[in-house]
């Protein structure tokens, strides 16, 4: 299997993986939150808050899915880097807020590692072919 191809599936994955975990955040928060690693239940009405996540998870996973579906490899690469910090910020809260590290760690840091990888790997895949153009070979006289 190609590089590319092996990209598209990881990339297409993680689209689809950002967008489950959204949808159930906006749809079903009370049940979703246990498994974000956060001790507790926010005091109050938390559930706003955890919409938002949701909300930001499905606008994630939407950015990368209209790059994808365009063809802007590079640009691709480029966001999964960037969009990897939000799952690293994620790993930090849930360690600062006295959470779960299997979850920090098993759900979050390697979800934003295993983007920063799919990341790396589309921007050395999209250097190659922005390598120096073809010339075509000399033409007979």
């Amino acid at each position: 299997m190609s590089l590319k191809k092996i990209n598209t599936v990881l990339a297409a994955a993680f689209i689809l993986f950002i967008l489950w975990f959204g949808a159930e955040f906006i749809l079903s928060p009370e049940t979703t939150a246990p498994g974000f690693g956060l001790p507790s239940w926010p005091p109050g009405d938390g559930d706003g808050f955890l919409i938002i996540k949701g909300i930001r998870d499905v606008v994630l996973a939407l950015v990368l899915g209209i790059l994808l579906v365009t063809g802007h490899r590079r640009a691709l690469g480029w966001v999964l880097l960037v969009e990897a910090l939000a799952a690293y910020g994620d790993m930090a809260t849930v360690l600062v807020h006295r959470g779960s590290v299997a979850t920090a760690l098993g759900v979050h840091c390697l979800t934003a590692t295993l983007m920063v990888v799919n990341g790396l790997l589309i921007m050395r895949e999209t250097r190659k072919g922005a390598a120096a153009p073809e010339t075509p070979a000399p033409q007979p006289a």
